[in-house]
C-alpha cells in the first residue's frame, strides 16, 4: 500500500510546483520595455520607408484605371476627350440609360454570364476531383505519363483551338441544335472540356496529404473505389475545392475570346462580349454606358473575392506540404 501513496503524494507535490510557477510568472514584475531612439528621416527611408513607397506607388497604379471607370460612369458626355476625373454635372443616367435600353439587354448579359460561369465551374470541379483521385489514389500504366502530358497541354492556351472548336461545335449543332453554335449549352460543354489540367493538379496534391489509412480501412468494410472517392476522399478535400471552383468561376466570367467566337445572338451574349457593343456602336462609343456596366458588373467577383481571399490561400496551400 506504499506504492500509491507516494504516487499520490507526487502528483501532490507536481501540482504545488506547478501552482507555484503559475504564481510566480503571474505577479513576476515585468521587464522594463526598451525604448529604441527614433531613426533619422534619411536612415528611416533607407529600412522602411522605401517599402511604403513601393506599396503606395503600386497600389495607385492598380487603382488609376478604376477610378476613371467610375468618373466615366458618372460623367453626362459620353466621350474621353474633354474627360475630367471629377466631372462636371456628375449623373446617373448611364446606370438608368444601361437597364432601359432594348438594343443592348445587360440584365440578360449578366444572366448568361452566371449560367455559364456556374455550371461550367461545377463540371470543371466535378471532372477534376475524378481525375486527380485516379491519378493519387490509382495506380495503372501510364499514370505519371499522362500526368505530364496533363502538364504539358496546358501550356498551350485553349482559345488556340477556337477554329476547331467552332468546327466541331457546328458539327454537333448539325445533329444536336441546342449544344451548337451560338448556344449556351454549346458554351458550356467548351469550357467543361478544359477542366482536366492544371485543376486536376492541384486537387491532387491535396489528396496526396489525405492520408491512405483511411482507403484501406473503407476497403475493409467493403467500399468500393467510388465510395470511397465521393464519401471520403472529397468531403476532406472541400477547402481545394472550394478554391478551384471561386478560382474557375472568375476566369470563366470574363472569358471572352471564345464567348465572341462561338456566340452569334445578342441575346445568347455573355457579359464579357456585350461590354464590346458600347465601344462599336453606330454613331459613338458609349464610355459612360461602359463605365457603368463594367462596375455593376465586376462588384459580384470583387465582393466574392475579398470574401474569399483567405479561403483561396489556405486551399492553396495545405495541399503543398506532404506529410
Amino acid at each position: 500500500m506504499a506504492a500509491p501513496s507516494r504516487h499520490n503524494d507526487a502528483l501532490d507535490s507536481g501540482r504545488s510546483s506547478s501552482a507555484i510557477r503559475w504564481v510566480r510568472d503571474r505577479f513576476r514584475p515585468s521587464k522594463p520595455k526598451v525604448k529604441l531612439p527614433p531613426l533619422s528621416p534619411g536612415r528611416w527611408m533607407r529600412l522602411v520607408g522605401w517599402r511604403h513607397a513601393v506599396i503606395i506607388i503600386g497600389c495607385l497604379f492598380a487603382l488609376y484605371p478604376a477610378v476613371w471607370i467610375v468618373s466615366a460612369s458618372i460623367n453626362p458626355v459620353n466621350n474621353l476627350q474633354g474627360a475630367k476625373l471629377i466631372p462636371d454635372g456628375a449623373t446617373f443616367d448611364n446606370f438608368r440609360e444601361l437597364f432601359n435600353n432594348d438594343l443592348t439587354p445587360f440584365t440578360r448579359w449578366l444572366r448568361n454570364s452566371w449560367i455559364v460561369a456556374l455550371t461550367a465551374s461545377v463540371f470543371n470541379v466535378l471532372l477534376a476531383s475524378l481525375a486527380a483521385y485516379a491519378f493519387s489514389r490509382l495506380r495503372f500504366k501510364g499514370r505519371r505519363a499522362g500526368l505530364l502530358t496533363l502538364l504539358l497541354v496546358q501550356v498551350f492556351p485553349q482559345f488556340l483551338g477556337f477554329i476547331a472548336l467552332f468546327l466541331m461545335l457546328q458539327s454537333i449543332g448539325s445533329v444536336f441544335p441546342a449544344l451548337g453554335l451560338n448556344t449556351l449549352l454549346g458554351l458550356i460543354l467548351v469550357y467543361s472540356g478544359g477542366a482536366i489540367g492544371f485543376n486536376a493538379y492541384l486537387i491532387k496534391g491535396f489528396m496526396d496529404s489525405v492520408p491512405a489509412s483511411l482507403d484501406e480501412s473503407a476497403r475493409v468494410d467493403g467500399a468500393s473505389a467510388f465510395i470511397i472517392f465521393w464519401r471520403i476522399i472529397l468531403p476532406l478535400a472541400r477547402p481545394a475545392l472550394a478554391v478551384i471552383f471561386i478560382i474557375t468561376f472568375i476566369n470563366l466570367y470574363g472569358e471572352f475570346i471564345l464567348a465572341q467566337t462561338l456566340l452569334r445572338n445578342v441575346d445568347n451574349y455573355t457579359y464579357a462580349v456585350g461590354l464590346r457593343l458600347f465601344v462599336q456602336s453606330e454613331y459613338a462609343a458609349k464610355w459612360g454606358e461602359l463605365g457603368a456596366a463594367a462596375m455593376i458588373g465586376a462588384a459580384p467577383i470583387v465582393i466574392t473575392f475579398l470574401f474569399a481571399q483567405r479561403s483561396i490561400i489556405s486551399g492553396l496551400t495545405q495541399g503543398a506540404v506532404k506529410e
